[in-house]
């Protein structure tokens, strides 16, 4: 990883150089501050004093810069007003398409200041941050906290960019009249939706955005798919991605999402009838889901590293052996095999193309559409996630042409394999094979550099403000001093090679986000996996009553991502919500417990809720935290993060439905108390563990 003081200075726009923030002078100074009081010749409480003074005036000379340079904005555009209003008396063709011109001009140097508070946010949060691991305070909190809610606060200059939101409305309120608008007299004020055909505006309101700093529905929604974000990204690489988006792609991949997660959900009513029809117990219905989970730890790594060469043959391949594994899992009741169900199920598993999925959301979609897609993945996911149960609910017939068998068993199989059918002639007439990147040799990037660091400032407004490849690494990952190797530099911005090189850059933040993540997928499998054994044997539940209560908490996932995302999270911290998250899951698994005899409805339907909900919610601020300190490293390549966090779920599914198989030999009267006890004792472990990492999740 290229050090974040070398990143500094090559990104500093050289007749600005004095008013960044010295960042590697701070650093320096945070390790005197350890020397000084590991030796014993400065106490805890001056140093707290010393640097809250010098980051005072770091951040007061970034701001007072800041408000020069709004000034001298404010007065190019006042200039540029009195001439649009000289032009309305005399309209002149040519006049009107100079002073267009000098506004974008003005919207570049806007561009210029945006990127500048960037920059300096960046270095901001990470020196606080060094400073709170070096030290293991809770610094930040007590910084921003006093700074930002002071009348006089000059860090609102930085992180709220208090005063641009002036000049962004005159530059695209100017740029919006000056437009041929074919006789209109509207401005932005009568039609605030109205789209402004402007690159530079776009360019703007994308930079405005990301400095924004707040979370919303969309970008809850989209951490729930964790598409990990690379760093500030360089003009070729998004210039790459333009050429290679292509929407009907994008939508194939969305549905490929849907499709997989109906698949994966719509055995979940049926499998113990289906288990017992074939002459097993019932509770084999876990190794029967499972199956799909165990094949797709597998596939889940080859189709991450076909990825880096297409994406159309992956999708292909795993359209055709889903096809395959569904008409045998029909199939195996005419044949009287319990094998051949199994069979079927591990050919849908090796036919998971989540990662092809992810992957082609990463690297094809634009910047600034790629958190819609990201979302986009996440609701098909739900989507699909109840659909599977509710049309399992809806097949409830039984008939026979020739010598197959259609009914609520076999049905499942045949639709989805009809399904897939269907898409992989969709896929094969609509789908582009976008053109993959190609390795650029030294040559090459010398003779691009200029190019490059002319347009480096616009597109480095297209990553977030605060995107955390710079709060990915931990202190050790990323920050040290440069040696001047180019050697070196180059290959630490390579993605990683194996699952042992990625291992190796988990940090003990990493691997409890992991944890979680672990206890969390097993939790809901537990809960989604065992339903239909377990409330036919409480409740005499028919199969249509456990799709219902399926499909149920599926669709719960969209509306409690929109209380969380659009209220929740803007009102506390992301680790806050973890935190309670957690607890809530451990307390539904705590409810679930067959204590109180006789066990109810209310109190499985209650605690199964509290459980669900609770998981999904923990699910979005998880991979959130996960993406910030997780490297960036792994942001790309077949051993991505995306790829870890998958594996982690998988095996979480994989080992609570062999724990629901297993716990079936000792009988259906104690499975339920059986399987939960694992959950807890998990939920419990990474409590324990977020608390022991709590200050260095942010």
């Amino acid at each position: 990883m290229v050090a974040f003081g070398k990143k500094l200075k090559e990104r500093q726009i050289a007749e600005w150089q004095g008013y960044y923030i010295n960042y590697k002078l701070m650093k320096k100074r945070v390790k005197q501050y350890a020397h000084q009081i590991e030796v014993g010749t400065q106490d805890r409480r001056h140093v707290l004093k010393d640097f809250s003074r010098m980051l005072d005036n770091q951040i007061e000379k970034i701001v007072l810069f800041l408000l020069e340079e709004q000034g001298h904005l404010a007065s190019k555009l006042a200039k540029l007003g009195e001439k649009q209003n000289a032009l309305q008396e005399q309209p002149d063709i040519s006049q009107i398409s100079e002073l267009r011109e000098a506004y974008r001009a003005v919207g570049q140097d806007l561009l210029k200041l945006l990127f500048f508070i960037e920059i300096n946010a960046i270095g901001l949060r990470k020196i606080l941050k060094k400073f709170d691991k070096r030290f293991g305070y809770r610094f930040t909190d007590y910084y921003v906290k006093t700074r930002a809610n002071h009348p006089y606060s000059q860090l609102q200059q930085v992180f709220k960019h208090v005063g641009l939101g002036a000049v962004v409305g005159a530059i695209s309120r100017n740029l919006h009249e000056l437009q041929d608008r074919q006789g209109s007299y509207l401005s932005i004020y009568d039609q605030p939706a109205l789209p402004l055909q402007d690159p530079v505006v776009d360019s703007i309101n994308a930079a405005v955005d990301r400095l924004t700093h707040s979370t919303n529905f969309l970008n809850f929604l989209a951490q729930h798919a964790f598409i990990m974000q690379e760093e500030l990204p360089t003009p070729v690489e998004e210039q790459v991605d333009d050429q290679r988006y292509h929407f009907m792609s994008l939508l194939l991949n969305l549905a490929n999402t849907f499709l997989y997660m109906v698949n994966t959900y719509i055995i979940v009513p049926t499998a113990d009838d289906y288990s017992m029809s074939l002459g097993a117990a019932a509770t084999v219905c876990g190794v029967v889901i499972g199956a799909m989970a165990v094949a797709q730890v597998f596939s889940s790594v080859y189709f991450s590293a076909w990825s880096n060469k297409s994406y159309f043959k992956p999708l292909v391949f795993s359209s055709i052996v889903l096809f395959v594994g569904n008409t045998m899992y029909a199939l195996a009741y005419d044949v009287n095999s319990i094998w051949i169900l199994l069979l079927g199920r591990l050919f849908c598993g090796l036919g998971s193309a989540r990662a092809v999925n992810r992957r082609y959301i990463s690297d094809c979609v634009p910047l600034k559409i790629r958190m819609q897609a990201s979302a986009g993945f996440v609701s098909a996911s739900a989507l699909g996630m109840a659909c599977g149960p509710a049309l399992a609910g809806l097949l409830q017939t039984n008939f026979k042409i020739y010598k197959l068998t259609f009914n609520q068993d076999t049905l499942p199989g045949w639709v989805m394999a009809a399904a897939w059918l269907i898409y992989l002639v969709w896929l094969w007439i609509s789908f582009r094979e976008p053109a993959h990147e190609t390795v650029e040799n030294p040559t090459q990037r010398t003779s691009n550099a200029e190019t490059v660091e002319n347009n480096a400032l616009e597109e480095g407004l297209k990553q977030p403000l605060l995107i955390s490849s710079e709060d990915k690494q931990a202190d050790d990952d990323g920050d040290q001093e440069y040696d001047g190797s180019e050697e070196a530099a180059e290959e630490s911005r390579q993605p990683v090679t194996s699952i042992r090189s990625a291992y190796r850059l988990l940090t003990p933040s990493v691997k409890v986000q992991l944890l979680i993540y672990f206890m969390l997928k097993y939790a809901m499998e537990i809960l989604l996996s065992e339903s239909s054994v377990i409330t036919t044997y409480y409740f005499s539940w028919s199969t249509s009553s456990v799709a219902i209560f399926l499909a149920c908490l599926g669709l719960t996932v969209l509306p409690v991502n929109i209380i969380v995302g659009s209220y929740i999270s803007n009102m506390f911290e992301d680790r806050q919500i973890l935190l309670a998250s957690e607890i809530m899951v451990c307390a539904g698994v705590l409810l679930s417990f067959h204590i109180i005899i006789p066990y109810t409805v209310v109190q499985y339907v209650c605690s199964g809720l509290i459980m669900f909900v609770s998981a999904e919610v923990l699910e979005g601020v998880n991979l959130s935290l996960l993406s910030r300190v997780m490297s960036s490293r792994l942001s790309r390549g077949t051993y991505n993060g995306g790829l870890l966090s998958t594996e982690a779920g998988t095996l979480a599914r994989v080992v609570a439905d062999a724990t629901i198989t297993l716990a079936g030999y000792l009988g259906q009267s104690t499975l339920l108390n059986i399987t939960l006890l694992p959950s807890l004792l998990i939920c419990v472990a990474s409590i324990v563990a977020t608390c022991f990492t709590y200050n260095s999740l942010y």
